[in-house]
């Protein structure tokens, strides 16, 4: 008897199942994270089509525990938010978590980590974009010719057609050698 406000219609939660890698209830543990990053402006319901309009701001998300360390945090919201701003709808947010799952097939997360890593946008991973990533990962302790050295070397070992810059199928080659790279490319809820 009591006057529960159901979050998402039966209808919604079976789309939302049928486009991620999670249950009902986990869908709902994320919502509810959604909501609490912003809890005055996103409302306790989304059964009227909210969850693709409202966004929540980008120095909220990069609050969260599982983004707050990450120094590609801005990079990934950017990804997965659908304008490229970083301020994310519940759609962006879940889709963000559905690929970070462990549940999500590796060919998924190679993708994701490929527009992550791939700045400029133009389907490469160019020497820049190679810089950036060291960058982000070395937390901008290396010199500028160590960076050029770990970048001529990385082209070396994985550029396949000596175009000085990383197609997707090149980079799919590398960390398919590399298991452990995909292994840490998740997110628990």
């Amino acid at each position: 008897m009591g006057n529960k406000q159901a979050a998402f219609t039966e209808s919604q939660l079976e789309q939302y199942q049928d486009c991620t890698f999670f249950t009902r209830k986990e869908i709902l543990r994320i919502f509810r994270r959604y909501r609490d990053l912003d809890s005055d402006h996103i409302p306790k319901s989304y059964t009227r089509g909210e969850a693709s309009r409202i966004k929540v701001p980008f120095e909220y998300i990069e609050k969260m525990p599982e983004l707050k360390e990450n120094p590609f945090r801005r990079r990934i919201c950017e990804v997965f938010s659908e304008d490229g701003s970083g301020n994310m709808t519940f759609d962006d947010f879940l889709d963000m978590f559905s690929v970070f799952s462990e549940q999500a097939p590796q060919d998924i997360k190679a993708v994701y980590a490929f527009k992550i890593y791939d700045a400029d946008g133009d389907q490469y991973l160019s020497k820049s974009d190679l810089g950036k990533v060291l960058s982000c990962l070395t937390r901008d302790e290396l010199t500028q010719e160590e960076m050029n050295t770990v970048v001529e070397k990385i082209l070396e070992e994985a550029d396949l057609d000596d175009d000085s810059q990383l197609s997707y199928m090149e980079f799919e080659h590398v960390i398919s050698r590399a298991p452990d790279f995909l292994n840490t490319f998740h997110i628990r809820i």
